[in-house]
């Protein structure tokens, strides 16, 4: 069985998420001088609002693409012939995830600096991000019909598949971005991991995860008299394949929303990746 679903794995101001999708040039200070200054960096950027506003701009540049990309690649898997349950199907699927995620977030940036004329927004600094990006994006999206897999064919119920799912590709998509600052790194805006940017990884990576876990909702076959978005985000058999794209992004970013809603609120001044 084909369960539809998405992950991927996101910026207003590049100064404020610069770790993440607009990172600086590697910086040479100390992290705990680096981690002294983020409250007062979180106060400058506008504190609650700038992180809702940052929110908004990761889930309609990287997000929604993410889940789009996702579904749009199943699409061609199953007509390549690729079943569900095979390597082929998850690499595909994954690599749609990459794809959504590196162009949704380079065409955003680079069009909001043609109409801006911002000097904040660095184009090779965009490209690069949105690459790194893209690589943790690939190995969430390839898990996650894996995932998916495993859990239902455990006959766990919806909520277990949901939450399965959630902590599996946020475990991925942390895995990718370490890995890719570790690979990348050598490049001029991709920061090299450590302890720091560590945590703020970690939180990015389970906000990411909440996307996944909603993009399960797609299903409409598994469970449906428990699959509580089944009529808000559900994918029947016979939906044409571009509504089926549209609602599988949409599955994405209402989790992401709804996740890093949640983080805005509760993290402290300076503790959340998006300050």
């Amino acid at each position: 069985m084909l369960a539809r679903s998405v992950v991927s794995s996101r910026m207003l101001r590049p100064s404020a998420a610069a770790r993440f999708f607009t990172p600086s040039a590697k910086d040479e200070q100390s992290t705990i001088a680096a981690d002294a200054a983020k409250p007062a960096e979180a106060a400058a950027a506008g504190g609650l609002g700038a992180r809702f506003a940052m929110t908004a701009e990761v889930t309609i540049s990287k997000i929604f693409p993410a889940g789009f990309g996702w579904q749009t690649a199943s699409i061609v898997a199953d007509k390549a012939g690729f079943e569900a349950d095979s390597l082929n199907f998850a690499l595909t699927t994954g690599a749609g995830d990459f794809v959504g995620v590196f162009c949704g977030h380079t065409a955003f940036y680079l069009a909001k600096k043609a109409v801006t004329g911002s000097e904040d927004i660095n184009p090779l600094e965009t490209v690069q991000t949105g690459f790194l990006l893209g690589t943790a994006a690939f190995c969430s999206g390839t898990a996650w019909q894996p995932l998916v897999n495993a859990l239902q064919g455990a006959n766990l119920p919806f909520w277990g598949v949901m939450g399965g799912t959630w902590a599996g590709c946020a475990a991925a998509f942390y895995a990718g971005l370490r890995a890719g600052r570790t690979v990348l790194s050598p490049l001029e805006h991709i920061e090299e991991p450590t302890y720091g940017n560590s945590k703020n990884d970690l939180s990015l990576s389970v906000a990411v995860g909440g996307a996944t876990g909603f993009f399960v909702g797609t299903d409409a076959a598994y469970l449906p008299d428990q699959n509580f978005l089944i009529d808000v985000v559900g994918i029947p058999d016979g939906t044409p394949d571009l509504a089926g794209c549209a609602i599988a992004g949409t599955s994405t970013a209402m989790g992401f929303a709804a996740t890093q809603s949640a983080f805005n609120i509760v993290f402290p001044a300076g503790k959340c990746w998006n300050d």
